[in-house]
């Protein structure tokens, strides 16, 4: 191809480029190649405007741009096992962990992986904060929602904030599905469980590492989590007959890679997997390669979390409300709550008012009082 011949000739330095760690610093050298080989090569602005024909030049020289640096990083993967920010294919990137990063919080950490980082923070509260959602099969509350914020700063580019995009809401109902399984029955833990994960910084794999911060934030809040949960993404290079499995992918490699492969699950087996290929078919070989390499930087992982936080807090944080449970007898339920929940709001009142204090009834009578205050708790229950 004689454009892409041309390209060549002008990118002698894109392998440095391409081999520089930072990814700041490296979109930074790769663009002023790039700026290069466009002011060379491309029709102008006005050419563009003006003539089809070198529209359609512009987009032909876009595509193999991209293509040229795609093949010089897979080539510095396959030939080097080298990888854009220097580690080899089955290394995690350095892991930084700040646990109880928001001291008013009821739990938050600080969970920094390589240039990905997020901010989880969890929220514990009573049945009024569950989420209700509805679907075919009716409504439902959940005790347990995980939601998950990535603003345009987190890639250095300004943008409107505004509600959850398709992409933020999957990559938050997968790390939620990823913790799901950790969460403590209600009769052991009473609370509703919110976590919020904030991206403050992304390089590849955020909603991974939103498991893992959501779960040191949970253990952070006193959620009794015995068996932790990580994520890591992996990747994949396929030339003709060379295979590169990746482990803990970059963004520049699941963009010019063959597959954005995320495995999360605790250091006994997985919870939650999904997968996203650009080749035509993957075989049974490089599923197993991935889930063996996946399952070796999860545990990498895990070592650090534990490293950082041994264990969930025996005890709340005083910012925690208190919540007391008993059970009641389901034909009483009409007399507690009262005709148009008089007497439940008589109780409430006495106790120190909505602000301090809130009550609810399940359906088979276990009753859930909630307060920061336990003598308002025990002067409920007297009532």
């Amino acid at each position: 191809d004689e454009l892409l011949k041309k390209v060549e000739a002008l990118t002698d330095d894109l392998d440095e480029a391409v081999k520089v760690t930072s990814k700041r610093w490296r979109d930074d050298a790769i663009n002023k190649i790039k700026d290069r080989v466009f002011t060379e090569l491309a029709p102008s602005r006005e050419q563009v405007i003006l003539d089809p024909e070198a529209a359609e030049n512009l987009v032909i020289l876009q595509m193999t741009w991209k293509k040229h640096i795609a093949g010089r990083m897979r080539r510095l993967i396959l030939d080097e096992d080298r990888r854009p920010d220097g580690r080899n294919c089955t290394t995690v990137r350095p892991i930084h962990i700040v646990p109880g990063f928001l001291p008013t919080a009821h739990g938050s950490a600080l969970f920094t992986r390589g240039e990905t980082q997020t901010l989880a923070v969890v929220t514990l509260g009573g049945d009024d904060m569950a989420m209700k959602q509805e679907s075919i099969d009716g409504e439902a509350q959940l005790r347990f929602y995980l939601q998950y914020s990535f603003p345009p700063f987190s890639v250095g580019e300004v943008g409107r904030v505004g509600a959850p995009g398709r992409r933020e809401v999957g990559h938050g109902k997968l790390a939620e599905r990823s913790l799901q399984n950790t969460i403590p029955d209600k009769e052991k833990f009473p609370y509703v469980i919110r976590i919020e994960n904030n991206i403050l910084e992304s390089n590849g794999s955020s909603s991974m590492a939103s498991v893992c911060g959501g779960c040191l934030a949970m253990m952070d809040a006193g959620v009794p989590i015995e068996r932790p949960v990580a994520g890591v993404a992996m990747g994949l290079i396929v030339e003709d007959s060379q295979i590169a499995v990746l482990t803990d992918i970059l963004g520049m490699e699941d963009a010019l890679g063959d597959m954005d492969f995320k495995v999360s699950g605790d250091g006994e087996g997985i919870s939650a997997l999904q997968m996203d290929v650009k080749v035509e078919g993957i075989t049974t070989d490089v599923i197993a390669t991935a889930l063996i390499q996946a399952r070796k930087g999860r545990l990498d992982i895990l070592s650090a979390m534990k490293e950082a936080m041994p264990s969930h807090r025996e005890t709340l944080p005083e910012t925690v409300p208190k919540i007391h449970t008993m059970s009641i007898a389901v034909k009483k339920i009409g007399e507690v709550i009262g005709p148009g929940g008089k007497q439940i709001k008589s109780i409430i009142e006495d106790c120190g008012g909505e602000e301090m204090m809130s009550i609810s009834i399940s359906q088979d009578g276990l009753v859930s009082i909630m307060s920061t205050d336990l003598d308002a708790i025990a002067k409920a229950v007297q009532l």
